[in-house]
């Protein structure tokens, strides 16, 4: 690419293309030509490791024979067919793999074209299901949500959302949730030991759902890991006891594993690790292994079968995206559950995550680092102005960013969520490639912190 054409694109990618969650006034470009395996390359050449799999939606690298074949070959059958009283082959091979290999119970797909927009069928589902239902409880309005939680970006997933800086400004425009104290476990609650933080936090759950559960339609989770909220881990057991007290007081469970499904904890769903099956289940990003934008809410046969009746009783859900099903996006997504099985990828992580964790352990003796925490190949490195007392450093500092854009200097592609170092690479990514990675990011803490 000749230099004059580089320099246009640079102006366009300043000017015109505007960029999520991105300061345009700030905004440096930074222009990704290709890509291959666990690799990126800018335009210039330079070379960088996926570090966070194109925003957490990676699996198997970049151009993967298995995957860019699928695209090819459903693009000489049909690139798109309506899901509105239509459907394809293709789609419905991808909806029935779902339901096998998904938590047992979940037998009905709903798709969408992104992770909100998974979000948001739940929450019509479940808002709709207890209006429809034998005895019906139109009482019930009312969502249960954790603090610092992200669902995406639409008006119900950011009306559930609980990270105030992205969701202030929308206040207006939000509909009431109930939210609990973010289940974190390392800023944790006074006089409480970490061996009792589960019974902590689940007692809170059961004291809001013994008062409200009457009015409430359903709890939303994102379990295990909440991602946004900086790579908070949830205490052992959690899940489990929320499963439990949910059905205990009659309210829906909503599995949020947008971010964390498909083999980022480790197995290929995170609430598999607790023996959970919720009542309705979000999937989006590594869906497709990256490739294209699809995603799909799961729901029980109990949810389905309130919408079934003659299209007079209105029982229909009056919901749906052009894009939903779309018989590519469809195509790739059962070539990368394909690579899953073909390559073992499951299989493949424990020595992955164990060399991660061993840089972690090291990284979390530098002077500056409050905490590290992982679940799988997801981590996050929260530095901090002081260790003792788990001071932050001011916000305005950007001292996450400017330890990112170390690590993109040494060939090593992040980004942070505030003053987390957030570490998040494809399932592909290679023993050697972690070491690149968790080195680039030590040599950035020193040069920021210290």
């Amino acid at each position: 690419m000749e230099e004059k054409e580089k320099e246009l694109l640079r102006e366009w990618d300043r000017t015109i293309y505007w960029h999520a969650f991105t300061q345009m006034a700030e905004y440096e470009p930074f222009i990704i030509e290709r890509a291959q395996g666990c690799r990126l390359f800018d335009i210039d050449g330079r070379e960088y490791i996926d570090g966070v799999a194109s925003l957490w939606c990676n699996v198997h690298g970049h151009r993967h024979p298995r995957l860019d074949r699928a695209i090819r070959e459903q693009l000489d059958r049909v690139a798109h067919v309506t899901s509105l009283g239509c459907s394809n082959p293709t789609t419905i091979r991808l909806a029935k793999r779902l339901t096998e290999i998904a938590p047992p119970g979940l037998n009905h797909v709903f798709f969408a074209d992104s992770g909100a927009g998974a979000v948001e069928v739940a929450l019509k589902v479940a808002f709709q299901y207890w209006r429809q239902i034998p005895e019906p409880q139109p009482q019930k309005t009312l969502f249960l949500a954790l603090g610092e939680a992200y669902h995406g970006d639409t008006l119900g997933a950011v009306s559930v959302g609980g990270v105030d800086r992205f969701n202030a400004v929308f206040q207006p425009l939000m509909f009431p949730t109930i939210r609990l104290p973010c289940p974190d476990t390392y800023r944790t609650p006074d006089g409480v030991p970490s061996e009792k933080l589960t019974e902590y936090y689940l007692a809170q759950l059961e004291d809001v759902l013994r008062r409200e559960h009457q009015r409430i339609v359903g709890m939303i989770i994102e379990p295990l890991v909440q991602c946004a909220a900086g790579m908070v881990v949830h205490p052992p057991g959690y899940l489990r006891g929320v499963r439990e007290l949910t059905r205990k007081y009659g309210v829906l469970l909503i599995a949020d594993e947008v971010a964390v499904g498909f083999g980022r904890t480790g197995r290929m769903f995170a609430c598999e690790h607790e023996g959970v099956t919720p009542d309705l289940l979000c999937l989006g990003k590594g869906i497709t292994g990256g490739y294209l934008p699809v995603a799909a809410t799961l729901v029980t046969d109990e949810i389905y079968n309130a919408f079934l009746g003659d299209y007079a009783s209105l029982r229909t859900f009056f919901h749906g995206h052009t894009y939903g099903g779309n018989p590519l996006g469809a195509a790739v997504a059962l070539a990368n559950l394909d690579v899953f099985e073909e390559e073992r990828t499951l299989e493949q992580l424990p020595p992955k995550i164990e060399r991660l964790a061993s840089h972690l352990r090291r990284i979390a003796e530098r002077s500056h680092v409050g905490h590290v925490r992982q679940r799988g190949l997801i981590a996050g490195i929260e530095l901090v102005q002081d260790k003792a007392t788990k001071r932050a450093y001011p916000w305005t500092e950007r001292r996450g960013w400017q330890v990112c854009q170390y690590a993109r200097q040494e060939g090593v592609f992040l980004r942070p969520l505030g003053d987390v170092i957030v570490i998040f690479p494809p399932l592909a990514i290679s023993p050697e490639e972690i070491d690149l990675i968790c080195q680039a990011v030590e040599r950035g803490i020193i040069a920021v912190t210290e």
